[in-house]
C-alpha cells in the first residue's frame, strides 16, 4: 500500500513542520521575554522611587537637586504667591467695610464715598502746583506751564488717596477688623553671624548687604536708628552677600570684616568700610585696619590667606537659599524686606512683630 495516501505529507515533510514548530516556540519565548522586559522598564518608568523626578541612563536627578538649583526662584515665586493673597484679602476686607457701614447708614456704598472721600477733596491751587513743581523741577526737567495739568491730577490723587485712607483706618478700627493670615516668613540661619542686640530679643533682622553697595550704605543709619529706637527689642545680624559681578572689590571688604570680628572689631570695620566705599582696595583695607587699632600682623596675614572666603561664601548661599537676589535684602523676624527700605516701613514690620509677642 502507498504510504502517501494514507499521509498528505512524507516523512521528510514532518520533519521540516517539526523544526518550524520548534523555531516558532523559540520565538514565542523570546518575544515573551522582550514583552516581561518592556513591561518591566515600563513600570519602573511609571513608579519612580520617591524623590526620583528623572533618570539619565544610570543616573538619577533628585527632587533635592532640582530644588537646590531652583531655591532663588521657588523663594521668589512663593513670595509672590503670599503678597497675591495679602493684597486678594485686604481688597475684600475693604469691600466688606464700605458694605457693613453703608449698610448701617442706610446709604449705597457709592453715596458713602461720596460723603466720605470725594467730599473731602478741594481744588488743587496755582499756589499748590508751584510750590510741587519748585521742588521737583531738577528731575521734571520741563517748564511748569507744560506740566501743569499732570501736577495738578497728581496732587488731586495724592489728595483722593489720602482721604480713602483716612476713612479705611477708622473703619477698621470701629468694626474691629481682624485678618488671620499669617505673614510668609523664611527661616535664615543668624548663629555665628556679626550681631548687635540681646540674643533672645523678641525680633532679629537678618540683613544680607555687600560693602560696595550703595544702597547698602544708604540703610545703615536707617538700622542704627532702628537699633537706637528700639534697643533691647532688637538684634541685627548682618550676613554677607558680595554681588561679584558688579562689585569686585565686595568680596575682600567682606572678608576683611570678618577677620575685623577676629579681633572684636567687626561694627567698627563695617562702619569704616560703608563710610569709604571708595577704598576698598587689599592695601586700603589694611589701612582702615591699622586706623581701628587692629593687630596689623594679624589682620594682614588673616585677609592675605582667604581665611574667610568659604564662609562668605557660605553666607552668599544662605542668601541665594532664601530667595535673596539683589543687596540689600532684610528679614525681620523671617520676614523678607527688599532694598534700601526707609525706618517707617521696617518700624511697621518691627511693631507688628512686637505685637505678635505681646511686647
Amino acid at each position: 500500500m502507498d504510504n502517501t495516501s494514507r499521509h498528505p505529507f512524507p516523512r521528510w515533510g514532518w520533519a521540516v513542520v517539526s523544526v518550524v514548530a520548534v523555531l516558532a516556540g523559540l520565538w514565542l519565548i523570546s518575544e515573551t521575554a522582550v514583552f516581561a522586559k518592556k513591561e518591566k522598564k515600563a513600570s519602573a518608568d511609571a513608579v519612580p522611587a520617591p524623590g526620583i523626578m528623572a533618570m539619565v541612563g544610570e543616573t538619577a536627578i533628585t527632587e533635592a537637586e532640582l530644588k537646590e538649583v531652583l531655591a532663588s526662584d521657588l523663594k521668589r515665586i512663593e513670595r509672590e504667591r503670599h503678597e497675591l493673597l495679602q493684597q486678594g484679602l485686604e481688597n475684600l476686607i475693604t469691600e466688606k467695610l464700605l458694605e457693613v457701614e453703608a449698610q448701617a447708614r442706610g446709604v449705597a456704598v457709592e453715596e458713602l464715598i461720596a460723603q466720605e472721600v470725594e467730599s473731602k477733596i478741594g481744588d488743587v491751587t496755582e499756589e499748590e502746583v508751584a510750590a510741587f513743581y519748585e521742588t521737583q523741577k531738577d528731575r521734571i526737567n520741563r517748564p511748569q506751564e507744560q506740566v501743569a495739568d499732570q501736577i495738578r491730577q497728581y496732587l488731586g490723587g495724592q489728595q483722593r488717596q489720602q482721604a480713602q485712607q483716612t476713612l479705611l483706618a477708622s473703619l477698621r478700627e470701629k468694626h474691629a477688623v481682624q485678618s488671620f493670615l499669617e505673614p510668609m516668613r523664611v527661616e535664615v540661619d543668624a548663629a555665628g553671624a556679626p550681631s548687635k542686640g540681646p540674643d533672645n530679643a523678641p525680633v532679629t533682622i537678618v540683613e544680607f548687604s555687600d560693602f560696595q553697595c550703595p544702597f547698602c550704605s544708604r540703610v545703615v543709619p536707617t538700622l542704627d536708628r532702628v537699633t537706637s529706637t528700639y534697643g533691647d527689642k532688637v538684634r541685627l545680624v548682618f550676613r554677607q552677600f558680595p554681588l561679584h559681578q558688579i562689585h569686585p572689590l565686595a568680596q575682600k571688604a567682606a572678608e576683611a570684616s570678618l577677620c575685623a570680628a577676629d579681633q572684636d572689631k567687626f561694627w567698627e570695620m563695617h562702619d569704616a568700610l560703608f563710610a569709604d566705599q571708595g577704598g576698598l582696595g587689599v592695601g586700603q583695607l589694611k589701612e582702615k585696619a591699622g586706623g581701628l587699632g587692629l593687630d596689623r600682623q594679624a589682620f594682614d596675614d588673616c585677609l592675605d590667606s582667604d581665611r574667610h572666603a568659604e564662609r562668605v561664601n557660605q553666607d552668599l548661599q544662605a542668601g541665594v537659599e532664601a530667595g535673596v537676589s539683589g543687596t540689600p535684602a532684610m528679614f525681620v523676624n523671617g520676614r523678607f524686606l527688599s532694598g534700601a527700605q526707609p525706618f517707617e516701613d521696617i518700624a511697621k514690620v518691627i511693631d507688628e512683630e512686637l505685637r505678635r509677642a505681646g511686647g
